[in-house]
């Protein structure tokens, strides 16, 4: 299908799959508010980063340009557009014989990232409502046993409901481009006892509304995962 079959909004339309297997995104990008337009480079960038972020696409994917430009249903310039794009915020990489494929992350580059996460993670302030769902989450980490698959997940969404506490979508994006730069989640090699004391130690901090000590905490729990780097590279 040609573009002029694309929405009149200008967002492609992600086609449906027709079976077998594909490499490519299987859900429709984020919409936008209505009434503004955006281009389908902008739209195509939106889902691949989305996707990316939300390790949907793991590190070392393959992203073929006609696949992708089947899936959004477009041309291959958009395509081409929002690799770029990605590329430039690290989230891709090119290689002249194999294409783009989603970015790899190395341990010097991940030694760093957790210093950045520290800082950002640290801005969130937070209503009592909050921290009643942050304190539920908590409880869901503690109970998990270390091998429990829903632990990573449970991990992250406790981390993420305290950075949504900054109101702030850019932050929100800064700190999910920075979780996706580590491949198992910024957790991994670190005993998950130690998680539990720790994030323990941030919800009775949060409780008494003491930013310095929410700040301190936050720093040590997560510039502690730095040790653990090593261990991680067992996971790769």
């Amino acid at each position: 299908m040609s573009e002029t079959r694309d929405r009149a909004d200008g967002a492609p339309r992600p086609r449906a799959e027709t079976g077998g297997h594909s490499s490519g995104p299987t859900r429709q990008p984020a919409l936008r508010p209505k009434g503004i337009y955006v281009s389908k480079s902008d739209m195509v960038t939106d889902a691949l980063r989305e996707l990316i972020t939300d390790r949907q696409l793991s590190p070392g994917t393959p992203l073929r340009q006609r696949e992708l430009a089947e899936q959004f249903d477009v041309s291959y310039t958009p395509v081409r557009e929002a690799l770029r794009r990605l590329e430039s915020e690290g989230l891709v990489v090119t290689d002249v014989h194999r294409g783009a494929t989603v970015a790899r992350t190395e341990s010097e580059e991940m030694e760093e990232n957790y210093r950045i996460l520290a800082e950002l993670e640290a801005l969130a302030k937070m209503t009592v409502d909050d921290l009643t769902e942050i304190e539920d989450l908590y409880r869901q980490v503690a109970a998990c046993h270390p091998d429990d698959g829903r632990l990573v997940e449970r991990n992250r969404q406790f981390h993420f409901r305290i950075y949504e506490c900054a109101r702030s979508p850019m932050l929100l994006l800064l700190l999910r481009l920075l979780w996706r730069s580590f491949p198992h989640g910024p957790q991994a090699g670190r005993p998950h006892q130690e998680s539990v004391r720790q994030h323990a130690q941030l919800v009775k901090a949060l409780r008494r509304r003491n930013e310095e000590e929410v700040a301190a905490v936050i720093r040590d729990h997560v510039l502690g995962s730095i040790k653990y780097l090593p261990q991680q590279e067992t996971f790769r």
